[in-house]
């Protein structure tokens, strides 16, 4: 007796399985043993909260085809708010262990980017944890859909900036800039990104209609510049990321002005943008392809810090940008 009550209690430590299944997905880098601990941390949370949790037609049905625990006064149903808490506290602990056993230097270890999707529809949302990654630098994690690092070359009177775009979309038509007054130059920047984004919809962002949503930009400054002069590809990448409700690389700078043919606008000064790139913690940049005879003249130290990715048009530049 004594064996059989300590096997139920084992059995009813945490919620069953069959709550969570079809309702959260979790991402490509978590492996199997990954995913075991973080079912079993998040059962463990939501019995907390959910002592008598009610196995809904999203999970278990009864033999008469209702719910089980319908009849029970006490019972809940779990709502999708309560998983993705459990989910982000969960994957938060679990990347830690990663985080410490890829110190260890182990190759199987070096994918640490947690991610998870509520239901088959949901936006993929990656959790770090905050002592490694800062709301205002650059870290090795996706940076959430429609939000993107960008550099300006900056010009005569001007160093090269970093800056980041947040980009918000939702029902409506056109961009709004919410700093007030915008800097003139990065309005061109953007208006350049927008009709770019109108003309070739297709090829960028497929069958979703861009003139049927109204995006909401933000241009944050992050040093001295404040112009945000010739950032008109990653105010389209921003753009595109928002309407496709995906995020791009992590660690990922991009860097190239847009004109509203489509064409990308010369970068005269590539090598010190890569060393203000390196500077800023970047660990990729994204440059047009034009600039690569320059970068004979990198130091060697920095080539070895930032991964250079070449792209050729604005297209080439989303598809290398968005993570796979």
């Amino acid at each position: 007796m004594r064996s059989q009550g300590s096997a139920s209690t084992r059995r009813s430590a945490g919620v069953p399985p069959a709550i969570l299944q079809g309702r959260i997905h979790f991402g490509a880098a978590l492996t199997g043993r990954d995913t075991n601990a973080v079912h079993k941390t998040m059962s463990g949370l939501l019995k907390l909260m959910y002592p008598q949790p009610l196995e809904s037609e999203r999970g278990r049905l009864g033999p008469g085809g209702d719910a089980l625990g319908a009849g029970r006064p006490d019972s809940q149903e779990i709502p999708d708010h309560a998983i993705e808490w459990a989910a982000r506290l969960a994957l938060e602990c679990r990347r830690r262990v990663k985080e410490q056993q890829k110190r260890i230097g182990s190759a199987e270890f070096r994918n640490t980017h947690f991610s998870f999707q509520m239901g088959l529809d949901g936006v993929e949302q990656f959790v770090s944890t905050p002592e490694l990654q800062s709301e205002d630098s650059i870290g090795d994690d996706p940076l959430p859909p429609g939000q993107v690092w960008v550099l300006s070359p900056g010009g005569l009177e001007e160093h090269p900036g970093l800056y980041r775009l947040d980009v918000t979309q939702g029902p409506g038509s056109g961009v709004k800039i919410l700093n007030q007054p915008p800097p003139a130059p990065f309005k061109e920047s953007l208006r350049c990104a927008e009709q770019n984004l109108y003309t070739r919809a297709k090829t960028l962002v497929g069958d979703r209609d861009p003139r049927a949503h109204e995006f909401s930009v933000q241009l944050r400054a992050f040093d001295a510049g404040k112009s945000g002069s010739a950032t008109g590809v990653g105010a389209l990448l921003a753009l595109c990321s928002a309407l496709l409700e995906k995020s791009l690389k992590g660690g990922l700078i991009v860097v190239g002005g847009l004109n509203l043919g489509g064409s990308i606008e010369p970068v005269y000064n590539v090598v010190s943008v890569v060393e203000a790139a390196a500077d800023k913690g970047a660990k990729t940049i994204l440059l047009p392809v034009t600039t690569r005879k320059q970068l004979i003249e990198l130091d060697d130290e920095i080539a070895t810090r930032v991964t250079v990715v070449f792209y050729s048009d604005a297209r080439d530049a989303l598809l290398k940008a968005l993570i796979e």
